[in-house]
């Protein structure tokens, strides 16, 4: 099953409210937001971060999800699963941890080895936009759904808004 199957299955499972949206193949969040309709700020931006954890532990990896006006706050994401700082996982090993080309990653993880946490800002937007494991297909999920399936303890302040410059 490929990962867009995994989350078709999954939101099923649940009985969740969704929809699929097919479109032109891109991974930028500004740009297929703009082509999908949603606002900046119901997309959900994922990305792969390696946590350095306290007293020499092994490094854990997170899927951290950020709304598409944001950026990430390395640190408080580290914090957010025990650990002290984070950086950017490296490609090949956020490729093997979610089965997707980075700009296609959903926010679930598949994969007991990557730890979820969602930025609370998420929870009000409504609709949650995503590229569903394929740079060409996007979902629409009512984030109420969202937050059922991942649970609650996702919840985590791990963004900072982004400010426009003049």
């Amino acid at each position: 099953m490929n990962t867009y199957e995994k989350v078709a299955a999954l939101l099923d499972q649940h009985q969740a409210r969704y929809r699929v949206v097919e479109h032109e193949a891109i991974g930028q969040t500004d740009l297929i937001s703009e082509i999908r309709g949603n606002d900046l700020n119901q997309a959900a931006k994922a990305m792969v971060l390696e946590v350095t954890m306290p007293d020499g532990a092994d490094a854990r990896y997170l899927l951290a999800i950020v709304p598409g006006d944001c950026k990430i706050n390395f640190k408080s994401a580290a914090r957010a699963i025990g650990g002290k700082k984070s950086s950017f996982a490296p490609p090949e090993k956020a490729q093997e941890l979610t089965q997707c080309v980075m700009g296609a990653v959903p926010p679930f993880s598949f994969d007991d080895r990557l730890a979820l946490r969602v930025d609370a800002r998420l929870r009000d937007v409504g609709t949650l936009w995503f590229n569903a494991g394929a740079l060409d297909r996007s979902i629409a999920l009512q984030v109420d759904d969202f937050f059922k399936i991942v649970g609650e303890e996702c919840c985590a302040e791990i963004a900072t808004p982004v400010t426009a410059t003049a």
